[in-house]
């Protein structure tokens, strides 16, 4: 697993939240981490243990955490309409990618670290059943999204 340079806090607060959550695991079949159940108690599926995917949860509760509302939604493609869109990626930016089938409801959320080789690195929950980095092939990329209103920029 590579690991970022970026060891002291960044200037994103959801990116630190979620930075130190780093390593939260979900359990074992029937034995669902609490932590977990607490993101998706943010979002439209409480109640839901952590086998139900969460990377949107995650996203939503790291912002959450801060104040600042989601989209109240466990979906990862929820977040393609929330905030504005960015041409450009920048360090932290909401990701959303797709999963299986481009035109399906499927996807996948994190936060944004860097491209190379083809490969998308982002920090986010449900990686590999954990808050991890990890890297995703560039051509399931849907958006990138940056908290408030483009004309706030």
């Amino acid at each position: 697993m590579s690991h970022t340079a970026h060891s002291s806090k960044s200037t994103l607060p959801w990116f630190d939240i979620a930075r130190a959550e780093m390593g939260v695991t979900q359990g074992e079949p029937g034995a669902s981490n609490p932590r977990i159940e607490a993101y998706h108690a943010t979002v439209n599926n409480k109640g839901w243990d952590d086998q139900v995917s969460w990377c949107g949860s995650f996203v939503n509760w790291c912002f959450l955490q801060m104040g600042m509302p989601g989209t109240n939604s466990a979906l990862a493609r929820s977040w393609l309409e929330w905030g504005y869109p960015l041409t450009e990626p920048r360090f932290g930016c909401v990701t959303v990618l797709t999963r299986e089938d481009p035109e399906g409801w499927r996807g996948h959320v994190g936060f944004y670290l860097r491209e190379e080789a083809g490969q998308i690195w982002l920090l986010g929950g449900n990686q590999l059943g954990q808050v991890r980095e990890h890297s995703y092939d560039a051509s399931t990329l849907l958006g990138y999204r940056w908290p408030g209103e483009a004309s706030g920029d």
